[in-house]
């Protein structure tokens, strides 16, 4: 299937962001190499404009969501996971939300079980930061791992952040709930939590990319098979019109936004 494909740089490496994806049942899927990569959702955020934009220096953004047909009023990012079958494993990118965040999105199940998997078949979970779009899934309804088979792989400096006594304190008021919300499931989940640093190979073909800022953990993941490569970049590109038509703009989302981005880019 064609994908869309905007190029950034990353360590020398050629890639491709895919941004935008509007929530549907149905995947996209991009192969590479021996790797399957389907771009799943967990439905979509609903989010006050400033939330997202009021960080922004006035650089023309609202005339840039203008040319995109961006109405105005509330944000509808989507939220969207990255699946990668790879040889005999089955990775989840983020688990989504959960049904405790928001009523438009945590419908990853939904959505596994439209493509035929179950929870118990997804053999690793590899988390990019710790918002709640991306990790309050972790638990099922009775408080125990919705992915029981799944070994989780997390960067150490995210996981020290969000698991902080000290963090509900510091972060902004509007976002204390997200820290509350990541220590008590990241403490659920610590005994089965693999750590990394940035620069390891987490898995056979998956590399772990530093790309902090929007908490203090973020991290992206290159995927490659022989010459071929492809980025998950989680949330480090925000709202992908903006981003690339100001590459240059400093965001100024930071450890307390949340926004669902696009979760994977593809490069060859």
């Amino acid at each position: 299937m064609p994908i869309t494909r905007r190029a950034f740089a990353l360590g020398g490496t050629a890639a491709f962001a895919v941004s935008g994806l509007r929530p549907a049942r149905a995947q996209t899927t991009a192969r590479l190499g021996g790797m399957q990569i389907d771009m799943v959702t967990d439905g979509n955020l609903v989010l006050p404009r400033d939330f997202i934009l009021g960080p922004m220096p006035d650089e023309g953004v609202e005339a840039i969501l203008t040319q995109y047909n961006v109405p105005e009023g509330a944000l509808t990012p989507p939220c969207n996971l990255t699946l990668l079958r790879h040889e005999d494993r089955v990775i989840l990118f983020d688990v989504g939300s959960g049904p405790d965040f928001q009523p438009t999105a945590g419908l990853l199940p939904e959505t596994l079980d439209a493509m035929g998997l179950y929870p118990e078949d997804i053999t690793h979970l590899v988390i990019t930061h710790g918002h709640p779009d991306h990790i309050w899934g972790l638990l099922d309804d009775f408080d125990e791992p919705y992915l029981p088979a799944a070994q989780i792989l997390m960067g150490r400096v995210d996981f020290d952040y969000w698991t902080n006594a000290n963090t509900v304190d510091t972060i902004d008021a509007a976002r204390q709930s997200f820290a509350v919300g990541a220590q008590r499931r990241l403490a659920a989940v610590a005994d089965l939590v693999t750590f990394f640093e940035d620069g390891e190979e987490i898995l056979p073909g998956v590399a772990a990319r530093a790309s902090f800022g929007h908490t203090p953990g973020h991290m992206a993941f290159e995927l490659r098979d022989g010459s071929e490569s492809l980025m998950v970049i989680g949330d480090a590109i925000g709202n992908h019109h903006v981003a690339f038509a100001l590459a240059g703009l400093a965001l100024g989302f930071g450890s307390g936004s949340a926004n669902g981005g696009a979760n994977a880019g593809v490069a060859d």
